[in-house]
């Protein structure tokens, strides 16, 4: 798979391949995106008729890069007579500073050329490969070219222009230009993405999304962010960088929505710029120790879409909090549910858990009695629509055969939820990490009603209903001949069987029995499961196992954060180190950033994580892993107006400082450190 670069801000993107190009493809989302549809998916650079290749390309930062470009084929005894340099950034709209570098010692001429272009497409018809139901248009100007796409009521363009004079048509711009002896010539190159509303009005104009913001301003945004967070001191290297790519990717993701013009966390590039359920709040859970002013927007851009209805086709339900919100065009025309799409069973008591940590953390009781209604609601579709079978238990079927979502768990591609020996359960199904959400959510959301709700007869019936629940569970979900909870039950109630990392969060919702809790772990850390990089999804011997399958073989560092924090919550905290470690020994291999996935075979067998193919990078959960991690290794917990700090430091990580952790205790700093290797032999 050829190399990409991307270049974002928030809801604006690019992806190119190494020389900067774009080339309309449908394997992978190339092109300049906003709000899920493709204003460029053409720009494609040419001097003299011939590509261009890179010499080296600097993309340090999210929303800007330079590529520095030779002619031809690039051979070690290249002796180029002319270079080009292509500086772009993006921030509301796309710039591309072109710079033609004449090095030869006589003036030279040349035809410098962009084929543009765009297709319009919605992401959903890149990933499906649909056909465009609307018509396309291209208006050449005066050094400026007008794409438009228009269908019924929606209506996107792309607007381009040049500051050099230039010859225009309606595929691209061609310059022809004399350049000095030891000279160069430049241009400067934008495309301004624009989005009609209903009215012919530009939407992007009237709110602050469209406006341009140069990369001086986002870098200082940026830093801004960057620098609120706590400030670490460590020995390990591999921690400081993987903490640092965090939270610069964590403030790159930061978009603003269509209707709220609010700062929401996106869940990745290049599929997932937009608001996810689950994603958005487990990354909240993540960073909140770190930059807890980033959850609240998404807190209550959840409650304020929180279903009311009943709509099959967006498997939306009362009290059910949204999976995930588009504003493509097929999600505009219901060809796509996803204006929102509901088709999640466990963003509901996620929802509950992550209002009552927040409070925790930060003592924002305005917020908690502020969302009462929406938490009340959310608690009732646990029990009411989220028990499907009247079991006690969340299943989930989508209301919606056509486009719904068959899992509707954070596994949820087709095959990831299988009996050991292949087979696919029918539906409904129960997962066992959603129940354990639920029993958090009742414990979670009887402190709420106690403390903040003033109603102590509901806190009273939601403990007795969480207690309940995990006498339940611990008799149903348990196999004794395995020795391990089942991935879910099955319409007649009958075990899924085969062993997952789904358990680690059993361990992180507290659902588990102090006396199986040692058994799980010991699971979690076997040869079956952890590969030594991290605990795989789904254990080596498992009938659809796949070390690069998706969801049945991969590891995946967000789940591992959760892992590594259920596994101390339960006291297992060297178990959890060997977790913290082996994803930080990971992030090396990635630059410091983690990716959505990577590849479930042995450390020993290939020395390094294997990439996984279309994984996102950045994504936002993936983001926040280390920042989790960090919690892990320093035992903080808040309790009441204190937080606890009890570090335990994977041994030889050396020295671990985090300094102003915001709370409500004002600011505070944890310290820690490993252990000295006594003897470091018997490790290896």
């Amino acid at each position: 798979m050829q190399q990409r670069v991307s270049i974002l801000d928030g809801n604006t993107f690019l992806v190119c391949d190494r020389s900067g190009d774009v080339e309309p493809s449908f394997d992978f989302p190339t092109g300049m995106f906003s709000f899920d549809t493709r204003f460029l998916s053409t720009w494609l650079l040419t001097l003299d008729g011939e590509r261009l290749h890179a010499l080296s390309v600097d993309d340090a930062h999210s929303y800007q890069t330079r590529f520095f470009l030779v002619p031809g084929e690039p051979t070690h005894y290249l002796d180029a007579k002319v270079s080009i340099i292509r500086s772009r950034s993006i921030g509301g709209t796309f710039t591309e500073d072109l710079t033609v570098l004449n090095h030869s010692g006589r003036e030279m001429r040349f035809q410098l050329r962009l084929e543009m272009g765009s297709d319009f497409a919605d992401l959903f018809e890149i990933k499906h490969q649909r056909p465009k139901k609307g018509r396309t248009s291209a208006q050449a100007g005066e050094n400026e070219l007008r794409l438009t796409y228009r269908r019924e009521a929606f209506h996107r363009e792309a607007m381009i222009t040049s500051s050099a004079d230039a010859h225009v048509d309606q595929n691209g711009m061609t310059w022809s230009i004399t350049v000095a002896a030891h000279s160069e010539w430049s241009t400067c190159v934008t495309a301004t993405p624009i989005i009609h509303g209903a009215r012919g009005e530009d939407v992007r104009a009237i709110t602050a999304l469209g406006a341009a913001r140069g990369p001086a301003v986002i870098r200082d945004e940026q830093e801004d962010l960057v620098g609120r967070a706590p400030q670490l001191g460590c020995d390990c290297e591999p921690l400081a960088g993987a903490y640092r790519q965090s939270l610069h990717d964590l403030a790159a993701l930061r978009y603003e929505s269509i209707t709220l013009g609010v700062r929401l966390l996106a869940a990745g590039l290049p599929w997932f710029m937009t608001l996810f359920g689950r994603d958005s709040m487990l990354t909240s859970l993540q960073v909140l120790p770190f930059l807890p002013e980033l959850v609240p927007p998404t807190i209550l851009m959840l409650a304020g879409l929180q279903g009311y209805r009943l709509d099959d086709f967006r498997d939306e339900e009362p009290g059910k909090i949204l999976h995930e919100l588009r504003y493509g065009e097929t999600a505009g025309f219901e060809e796509q549910p996803h204006s929102p799409y509901y088709g999640a069973a466990d963003s509901t008591p996620l929802f509950v858990i992550l209002l009552d940590e927040y409070e925790r953390w930060t003592g924002d009781a305005a917020l908690v009695k502020q969302l009462e209604l929406p938490v009340r609601a959310a608690l009732h579709w646990i029990d009411t629509y989220g028990d499907l079978l009247g079991t006690g238990y969340v299943w989930y079927r989508s209301r919606n055969p056509e486009t719904g979502l068959e899992n509707q768990c954070w596994k949820d591609s087709w095959d990831a939820i299988s009996y050991a020996d292949g087979r696919l359960p029918g539906f409904p199904r129960a997962t066992c990490e959603i129940q354990g959400y639920a029993y958090d959510a009742k414990r979670r959301g009887a402190r709420m009603a106690r403390l903040f709700w003033n109603d102590p007869e509901y806190a009273d019936r939601l403990e007795r209903e969480a207690a309940a629940l995990k006498e339940r569970f611990n008799r149903d979900f348990w196999i004794p001949e395995k020795n391990y909870y089942a991935l879910a039950l099955d319409p007649d109630g009958r075990h899924v069987d085969s062993l997952t990392s789904n358990i680690g969060h059993l361990l992180w919702s507290g659902i588990v029995d102090e006396s199986r809790a040692a058994l799980v772990a010991e699971h979690l850390l076997g040869p079956r499961l952890f590969s030594g990089w991290g605990v795989r999804t789904l254990a080596t011997d498992e009938g659809r196992y796949n070390p690069i399958g998706y969801h049945v073989g991969t590891v995946w560092p967000f789940d591992n954060a959760f892992i590594a924090w259920g596994l101390s919550r339960y006291g297992f905290r060297e178990e959890a180190g060997r977790i913290c470690e082996s994803m930080i020994s990971a992030s090396r291999y990635f630059d410091g950033r983690l990716p959505e996935a990577f590849a479930g075979f042995e450390r020993h067998l290939t020395d390094y994580p294997v990439q996984y193919p279309t994984a996102c990078s950045p994504q936002a959960w993936s983001a926040g892993t280390p920042l989790l991690l960090l919690r892990v290794m320093l035992g903080l917990e808040p309790q009441g107006e204190h937080l606890i700090i009890d570090p335990l430091v994977p041994e030889g990580m050396g020295r671990v400082e985090l300094l102003d952790i915001p709370g409500r205790w004002g600011r505070v700093d944890a310290l820690g450190r490993s252990r000295t290797p006594h003897d470091h032999e018997h490790h290896h």
